[in-house]
């Protein structure tokens, strides 16, 4: 008998366009042999390009692309909507929707920075979990890729940050937007485990991405960070996907709640 693929359902990302963590785990999906994949990101330009490679590298991998805000909750009931529609279920979603605050302590903070942060960080990613949750529960589950194992109805994995688990100066909002984070997934880890649904998250340390490395200042704003991690570079967007890969698959049946530190070993030093 064949063995069961690693992926046979359907997987969701958010955050998915240009080179970002969200591109790299929906590329990651499809080289995984998923063949069903729903993307989302607010820049529908390069939302496309996502799907674009995809479909060139992977022609049996149908991809659903939706451009739309997360932090709006009929954005994400309508993307859900089409997902359920096109493919029937959601099996694996890894949320990587996020933006980076402003280089500023509290007092020098304008609410609408903060507003803006937390609004992406923390209420999109609750929102999009959420409405993952919803069609999770209702859907049959799937069986593992090993057949000792438990079967799973859905696995969710949320980017959080290793600024999430320790502080950095002059970034109040974005800590605690990744905390909140961390928190929400421990919490919700809780609640759904009897459902059969996994929901565990990765905080990643400063990944090469366009949002880290788009002008001077940021590069050296988070220079610090990256020489105080042991391994003292920045970490590949496809080493985040490898792990959030991993925790959405069955071989991680008995992972729950965790946060997956992924910084070259930044919060050991």
């Amino acid at each position: 008998m064949a063995a069961t693929r690693l992926f046979p359902g359907v997987a969701l990302v958010t955050g998915a366009a240009g080179t970002g963590i969200g591109a790299a785990v929906a590329k990651a999906f499809a080289s995984a042999g998923c063949e069903r994949i729903a993307i989302t990101d607010v820049n529908e330009t390069q939302l496309l390009q996502t799907r674009a490679a995809i479909e060139s590298a992977h022609p049996n991998t149908r991809v659903l692309s939706q451009a739309g805000n997360i932090t709006d909750s009929n954005f994400i009931d309508a993307f859900m909507a089409s997902l359920r529609t096109q493919f029937g279920r959601v099996d694996y979603a890894v949320n990587c929707a996020g933006v980076l605050g402003d280089n500023k302590r509290s007092t020098e903070t304008t609410l609408e920075q903060f507003d803006h942060v937390n609004n992406v960080n923390y209420r999109g990613c609750w929102l999009s979990s959420r409405a993952q949750l919803r069609l999770m529960l209702q859907q049959d589950p799937l069986p593992s890729h090993d057949p000792d194992r438990p079967v799973q109805r859905g696995s969710i994995v949320n980017i959080a940050s290793q600024l999430g688990i320790v502080g950095r100066p002059t970034a109040p909002s974005y800590c605690g937007s990744k905390a909140a984070v961390i928190a929400m997934t421990r919490s919700d880890a809780i609640d759904y485990s009897a459902d059969h649904i996994r929901v565990n998250c990765i905080c990643p340390g400063v990944i090469e991405t366009p949002m880290t490395t788009h002008s001077e200042e940021i590069i050296a704003r988070l220079r610090p960070a990256i020489d105080i991690a042991p391994m003292k570079r920045m970490g590949k967007a496809s080493e985040v996907a490898d792990a959030a890969l991993f925790l959405c698959s069955t071989q991680a049946s008995f992972v729950q709640g965790h946060a997956m530190v992924v910084d070259g070993g930044y919060v050991i030093n």
